[in-house]
């Protein structure tokens, strides 16, 4: 089986001074084989810290313009034949100003990004998404739409920061839970 711990936004330093010392207890209590970035990092320490734990794959959010421009804005991977998604979810330049524009003018709806989330990646089982800071772990059409939610900072609705957990079987089966942190 292979074990994937999952995070997003991080916002280090832009948001949160440091990497929060219970993710990487968690990570290493759950002895994950790979840690799963879904960006907004802002500071490459992040990664290196997590790489102290696993083997990092990570992608660039709407905060990792600078710093880390080199990241892809997708991967696809692929874990004992099941297809897998990372993506920070914001679209190009273009989407995430609409996504902006609307937001202002009607409010905040997480159903707006699962429905685009899904239909963009029709090919991938398991889609893992961040930037809403909304975890999500709901299972679509056979397909699982995960958001670890925010590592850090409780949303608008103040959820606890969480992070995610992923269990691939070698026969295909999926398991995927939420973990709430302390703040």
């Amino acid at each position: 089986m292979i074990r994937l711990g999952v995070l997003s936004d991080t916002h280090v330093p832009d948001r949160s001074r440091r990497l929060d010392p219970q993710i990487l207890a968690r990570f290493k209590e759950l002895k994950v084989h790979a840690i799963l970035h879904a960006g907004d990092v802002s500071s490459p320490a992040v990664l290196r810290d997590l790489e102290e734990v696993a083997p990092v794959h990570a992608v660039r959010g709407n905060r990792d313009w600078f710093l880390l421009y080199s990241l892809p804005a997708e991967l696809r991977l692929n874990f004992y034949g099941v297809p897998v998604l990372l993506t920070h979810g914001h679209g190009d330049l273009l989407t995430y100003l609409r996504d902006r524009v609307y937001f202002k003018r009607h409010g905040y709806q997480l159903q707006r990004y699962q429905t685009r989330i899904a239909s963009d990646y029709p090919d991938s089982r398991v889609i893992i998404f961040g930037h809403t800071h909304h975890a999500l772990n709901l299972w679509v059409d056979g397909r699982l739409l995960f958001n670890p939610g925010c590592a850090h900072l409780p949303n608008e609705i103040n959820d606890p920061p969480s992070i995610g957990f992923i269990q691939i079987h070698p026969e295909g089966t999926v398991k995927a839970e939420l973990i709430c942190l302390d703040h």
